[in-house]
């Protein structure tokens, strides 16, 4: 495009943006501050619009862009401001790491609603990103064993699972003080996969009890992963009645399937997952999410990490004309934040 043709394109956004309106020619014309006629923003606006850029909604009612004008508008238009010094104080403030991560995460998606004034939407990782810290087993009666596993941050997880028979305090003590010997300081799915594989390939050269022991653990963290796995398919989700207020000042349309999107997660879940793998912000406006609920709206993901590798996504939900040189760097500076607080907690 050529730059007239990128200043007015600009200017026809920026203006859409503020107002929710079609805009003029005239009105185009004086917001770009171009030394052009009338005519030759009619001209250019044509041109765009048989380019799919814009379209007019109603006869001489002015133009607003389409999905591919926004596209392009973002990609390579947009100039994102800097977060101020004091803002990006009070995202680390908030990320406290000595919060446990559960909170941690759900003050995250809080921060971001309320910096937007939009939905925001963390999700909770498909696999645990806490380190053992202790494992223990304590007897429960007709042959059941309680295995508690202590995390990071004092976060304790209990698991019951049966046994073949009833087993004494000492034994219990021998077995958790073995495996505590293995698995402390490692993250519970690398202790599951990565160590329990080695350990149960050289199980035959260890006693009966050690065996036992390993057997147990194992069923405790399957059960772990379970719950994890189920959680997987969760977020924290925050401000939306924000989008109610949108939706009631004519900012938002579809309401009713933005919230089916929401509660059926599946359309959601499939968003994020496909933002996990991303190096930074991942914008998709109207019909580029893929899900019909969303087609109204504008997402703007991140993954946020913990030791270099992605765990989960947040994200903000909100109107196609949308500021988006505020909301990237806040959701750009909110991932880096998390990612900060977890690998503090991860020591």
């Amino acid at each position: 495009m050529k730059e007239r043709d990128l200043i007015l394109m600009k200017s026809l956004i920026e203006s859409y943006v503020k107002q929710g309106t079609p805009i003029g020619s005239k009105a185009l014309l004086k917001s770009s501050h171009l030394s052009v006629s009338p005519a030759t923003v009619r001209n250019v606006m044509a041109d765009l619009e048989r380019q799919g850029l814009v379209l007019s909604p109603h006869t001489s009612a002015g133009r607003i862009p389409t999905t591919q004008g926004l596209r392009i508008f973002v990609d390579q238009i947009i100039k994102v401001r800097s977060l101020r010094s004091d803002v990006i104080a009070h995202v680390k403030q908030n990320l406290d790491p000595r919060q446990e991560t559960s909170a941690l995460l759900g003050n995250a998606s809080s921060l971001l609603s309320n910096m937007t004034k939009m939905a925001s939407l963390v999700q909770i990782p498909s696999t645990p990103i806490n380190c053992l810290q202790h494992i223990d087993f304590v007897p429960l009666s007709d042959k059941r064993l309680l295995v508690v596993l202590v995390l990071e941050n004092d976060e304790i997880q209990n698991r019951v699972i049966p046994v073949d028979r009833d087993y004494q305090r000492d034994e219990l003590a021998q077995m958790a003080n073995y495996l505590n010997q293995q698995l402390v300081g490692k993250d519970v799915n690398s202790a599951r996969q990565e160590l329990f594989g080695q350990m149960l390939k050289e199980k035959q050269e260890l006693d009966l009890l050690l065996q036992r022991a390993i057997d147990f653990a194992e069923k405790g963290f399957e059960q772990s992963q379970s719950l994890a796995a189920q959680s997987a398919d969760s977020f924290h989700l925050s401000g939306q009645t924000n989008l109610v207020s949108m939706a009631s000042h004519g900012q938002l349309d579809n309401i009713e399937q933005i919230f089916g999107a929401f509660k059926q997660k599946q359309q959601i879940m499939g968003l994020l997952d496909r933002s996990l793998a991303a190096k930074g912000v991942k914008i998709f406006i109207g019909e580029e999410s893929g899900s019909k609920g969303l087609s109204g709206c504008s997402i703007v993901t991140a993954p946020y990490k913990q030791q270099g590798k992605s765990v989960g996504v947040l994200a903000v939900v909100g109107p196609t004309r949308m500021q988006y040189d505020k909301v990237i760097p806040i959701v750009d500076v909110t991932a880096k934040m998390l990612s900060s607080a977890l690998d503090y907690k991860a020591g």
